[in-house]
């Protein structure tokens, strides 16, 4: 989920300031469908056409054959308020979707990618994950190879909405049924949320590194508090609150350097690429094949049309604390048949102790119409799917979350940790990743000697 930021202390103030006054006025314009930077826009040498050019090249890398599609999800689920066409046209939609049939009559893996990433960046694991399941990944609504839809979101319900609703449409589409689910990061609060709100589709739920299982309040830092007193900290804070996304660097920055477009931005990626998977890697480093055509496909997925990338403030906090925390303290149950002043009080006590609500929203009136939402209200101990946790042992996100989650559920629940790796786990270790998959869904394998033992290097927390 984290893409590497310029180093905004390099930044001129009133540039900083600057963007990000620029970003807020845009908001209106956005949702007519107008560009904050057509100029720029022009001369960026991406299309969906690239994207999929891209992901074609790199994964040339495989040799499982495989099949690309882009399956049409509608212009919005039946009866809901949240139509993904609604800024612009009721055109449909697509998700684009890669397929490995490799394994006749073998379990379904459906795999949700994090934040700023797409499905490719599987691209290491595709391989032996497809020698026992039948795979499939796609890149989430607004993101990748799929549709681009103006992002007219403007609350946390709606943006949870976008994704868990037209993920819904394409498992239709697709006719799926009893998977198992794998969701990286940001994908992993999505594959959560939605296994919360369909458990009769989900086998099973593998969350790598996964994003909203703390909350600002829950883990305020010190370190946090005070950079946030510092310019640099209010200028970052305010830029994320204006929703300045890191793809917005990628698009944007050279411009007001220069004063003229010119293609700074793969640069930009080349050098992330290169250190994040190369010589500050926490684990392999990608081969120079692999460097190149990942770059070029990150590239052509971050500057194209801004869309899903927008969600960012409405489900996280600067920090990348989750606005409404998977782990959820407050259920339905707190909120039926107790007397108002009762259920107030109690609620307050639960948001000031867990810091589960957004924007300390803490009224029975706004829990109350929360709550209806079969998607929020959820406590852990309610979770129907079983789970196994993945982290890297260098990732960022915090496993202590997930452990937390684990006292209350009450189904099978395993947290497991790769050496050698951080967030990006199954490129920094793929074949360390792939045996915690394996090893989290060995109950759909035939038996073998040896296969309830955790496989050595791995670490169960």
């Amino acid at each position: 989920m984290r893409t590497a930021l310029p180093r905004w202390s390099k930044l001129p103030r009133d540039l900083a300031t600057k963007m990000a006054d620029e970003i807020n006025s845009s908001a209106a314009a956005a949702s007519k469908s107008r560009s904050l930077w057509p100029s720029v826009l022009r001369w960026i040498p991406t299309s969906t056409d690239h994207i999929i050019a891209a992901e074609k090249r790199l994964l040339s890398l495989l040799k499982t054959p495989y099949v690309q599609e882009q399956v049409n999800i509608g212009s919005g689920p039946p009866g809901s308020r949240v139509r993904w066409f609604r800024s612009a046209s009721d055109e449909p939609r697509f998700i684009n979707t890669v397929t490995f049939d490799a394994k006749e009559g073998a379990p379904t893996l459906v795999m949700v990618h994090g934040y700023g990433a797409s499905q490719g960046f599987f691209f290491r694991n595709f391989d032996a994950l497809a020698a026992r399941f039948r795979v499939v990944a796609i890149d989430q609504l607004g993101w990748g190879g799929s549709s681009r839809p103006d992002f007219t979101c403007k609350s946390t319900e709606e943006t949870e909405a976008w994704f868990i609703d037209s993920f819904e449409e394409w498992r239709k589409a697709k006719n799926l049924s009893n998977f198992v689910l794998l969701g990286h990061s940001f994908g992993g609060y999505v594959a959560a949320k939605y296994a919360l709100k369909h458990p009769e589709h989900v086998q099973h739920l593998i969350l790598v590194g996964p994003a909203g299982f703390t909350s600002e309040t829950e883990h305020r830092s010190e370190w946090l508090t005070r950079f946030r007193a510092t310019w640099k900290g209010a200028i970052l804070n305010h830029l994320w609150e204006s929703n300045f996304t890191p793809q917005k660097i990628v698009r944007t920055i050279e411009e007001h350097e220069n004063s003229c477009p010119s293609p700074w931005g793969p640069d930009l990626v080349r050098k992330y690429t290169s250190a994040r998977f190369g010589s500050y890697s926490d684990g392999s480093i990608l081969t120079e094949d692999e460097s190149r055509l990942l770059t070029d496909y990150i590239y052509h997925t971050l500057a194209a049309k801004a869309s899903g990338e927008l969600c960012l403030k409405y489900i996280f906090s600067f920090g990348a604390f989750a606005r409404k925390p998977l782990l959820q303290w407050i259920t339905k149950s707190l909120l039926v048949n107790t007397p108002p002043s009762i259920a107030t009080d109690r609620i307050t006590s639960c948001v000031h102790n867990a810091g589960s609500m957004a924007g300390g929203k803490s009224t029975l009136h706004s829990l109350s119409s929360e709550s209806k939402n079969p998607a929020f209200g959820y406590s852990a101990s309610e979770w129907k799917v079983p789970t196994t946790f993945i982290y890297g042992h260098q990732d960022w996100m915090n496993y202590q979350g997930a452990q937390e989650a684990r006292k209350q559920m009450k189904v099978p629940c395993e947290i497991i940790r790769v050496p050698q790796a951080g967030h990006f786990v199954f490129i920094d270790n793929p074949n360390a990743f792939l045996s915690a998959v394996f090893y989290g869904c060995r109950k759909f394998f035939p038996y073998t000697p040896g296969s309830n033992k955790l496989p050595e290097g791995l670490d169960s927390v």
